[in-house]
């Protein structure tokens, strides 16, 4: 079967570009176009898996970040308000 018609995709290229869009770095792709080349399923969806799990990692690294700095201005307000 094609590459394109495995991921419903136009070509090669909306791949690639899929991956860059998600993050993917250099040798990322490289690798994951591999697996998808060699039919290897198992071991491409297993790679997207990892990078989608480090992406939503990320996400509530920055979540936290955020719940941070919302609490520090509550705090800041709420003293103001007493003053």
């Amino acid at each position: 079967m094609r590459l394109e018609e495995t991921v419903h995709y136009g070509s090669r290229e909306a791949v690639i570009q899929n991956l860059e869009d998600a993050g993917c770095t250099p040798d990322m792709m490289e690798c994951i176009m591999t697996h998808l080349e060699e039919d290897d399923m198992g071991e491409l969806l297993k790679l997207l898996e990892q990078h989608r799990s480090c992406l939503l990692h990320m996400v509530h690294e920055r979540e936290k970040q955020i719940d941070c700095l919302d609490y520090l201005v509550y705090q800041i307000k709420r003293n103001k308000k007493k003053r």
